[in-house]
């Protein structure tokens, strides 16, 4: 049998995990499995799910450094951003424990005569879930948890980087037997998760996740798909230069930008152009890619071997189409797979820089003669996830908001913050279906029911 090998991104001979792929047959044991599952998790009731929920946050909060030092190991994540992710996580599945008690239907007056009149919502039966390894715990969570508290089973494919994260994760939510079955694997097992589920969602590269829309539409489930995003930040003449700076560096070379909110495309404005140049390319200079293991890094690895050549590949064939590199520009000098946090500017246009995500540490400034040139040029792709405006005019800044083609818009902060409580999803191709995160999450993993009651003896 094959095996899913995850390696440490900052020391590649560290291997982290070595479990059997599954395929297709265990895939479906694992389907037939949640059904079987589901029924008794959905006939605990609304206080034994938000119960079990309840001690799955606990779980993780009580192995907090454990899961931090993991996910440090697995994918590089910088240690203090690892803390930040574990603690989400145990707040996540925290907040999703109340989700049962939650209204879900409400009552109506029927069109004419007595009776009773009011709508339902129910679980699918299994939700299929598929998740890379850049949140190895938190984007698992954000899908499982919802699909669980409203009484679905899952089946979660995690990224064969992650999977370590994601076996561990499982383990600490402590659920019933095959309410929670994590099936690693590749193509054979997500094509067969998406064959037997009720229900997918899904979080990954555009061309993986337009497959996994084809194949669940194909057979009539819901589905949603989060597909990253080629995001810019507007920088205004008004604004803060040297916060703006702080926050793009952030956005850029945080986690090695390996985040679907990561900036990826500055806009500069008129006169912002030449300071923004400058203070960006000395705030990046000032955050190496380092150690993701000592508190103070910022920067990691990216997530491995063929990750860093396609980001220096874009790099060599920009500064060989006439760009100029501002900061950065050259891996790390450094066992592991580190890139410099890099910024471009005169990228030639056409190039992939411009129109593709890279999800690394890399990022092309841009000039805009004023705001309708800055919009025109963030609005100028099919992948639009997350937007930043930076201004001292909130007139100017919510103005701006309003036009921008992106799911998520934040002034005066980095495009890479996100609430988990609020509905999570980009625009265009971006993102497909219904929002992740908040509410929205628990009416995706339920479908809508219409009840009517006439009294006895009408007909």
């Amino acid at each position: 049998m094959s095996t899913i090998d995850s390696y440490n991104p900052a020391d590649p001979d560290d291997l982290v995990a070595s479990v059997p792929a599954a395929g297709t047959a265990e895939v479906a044991a694992a389907i037939a499995g949640a059904r079987e599952a589901q029924r008794g998790w959905w006939a605990l009731g609304a206080a034994g799910r938000s119960l079990a929920l309840g001690r799955a946050a606990a779980a993780i909060e009580a192995a907090a450094e454990e899961l931090v030092a993991l996910a440090v190991r697995e994918v590089g994540k910088p240690v203090a951003e690892a803390r930040g992710e574990v603690a989400r996580t145990a707040a996540i599945w925290r907040y999703y424990a109340q989700a049962p008690f939650a209204p879900a239907g409400e009552v109506h007056e029927p069109a004419a005569g007595p009776g009773l009149l009011l709508t339902r919502r129910r679980p699918y039966g299994v939700a299929g879930l598929i998740t890379p390894w850049n949140f190895p715990l938190a984007i698992p969570t954000w899908k499982a948890a919802p699909a669980l508290a409203v009484g679905n089973a899952v089946v979660l494919k995690p990224s064969s980087e992650a999977v370590a994260c994601a076996l561990r994760l499982a383990e600490l939510a402590g659920l019933p037997e095959g309410v929670l079955t994590v099936v690693p694997g590749g193509a054979e097992a997500g094509t067969a998760l998406i064959d037997g589920a009720d229900v997918v969602s899904f979080t990954g590269s555009t061309g993986v996740g337009r497959s996994v829309v084809a194949g669940a539409s194909g057979r009539g489930i819901p589905v949603q798909a989060e597909m990253g995003g080629l995001n810019a930040a507007l920088v205004l003449p008004d604004a803060d230069i040297a916060q703006a700076a702080a926050h793009l560096a952030n956005a850029i070379a945080g986690y090695a930008g390996q985040k679907c909110t990561a900036t990826s495309r500055v806009i500069a404005v008129g006169d912002a152009y030449e300071p923004l140049a400058e203070a960006l390319a000395k705030a990046l200079g000032q955050t190496p890619a380092a150690d993701p293991a000592a508190p103070a890094t910022v920067c990691g690895p990216v997530i491995g071997g063929p990750a860093l050549e396609r980001l220096t590949g874009a790099i060599d064939t920009a500064r060989a189409g006439g760009a100029t590199v501002l900061a950065g520009g050259a891996r790390a000098d450094r066992a592991g797979w580190f890139l410099e946090p890099t910024l471009l500017e005169n990228v030639p246009a056409g190039h992939p820089l411009l129109t593709e995500e890279f999800f690394g540490p890399l990022a092309v400034l841009l000039p805009a003669a004023d705001l309708d040139a800055a919009l025109a040029l963030a609005n100028d792709t099919r992948h639009s996830l997350s937007a930043s405006v930076h201004s001292r005019s909130l007139d100017v800044a919510l103005a701006a908001a309003d036009r921008l083609d992106a799911g998520m818009i934040r002034i005066n902060a980095p495009s890479s913050g996100v609430d988990f409580h609020l509905p999570f999803g980009g625009a265009k191709g971006a993102s497909y279906g219904a929002r992740e995160q908040g509410r929205a999450a628990l009416d995706f993993y339920t479908a809508a029911r219409t009840v009517s009651v006439l009294p006895a003896g009408e007909r």
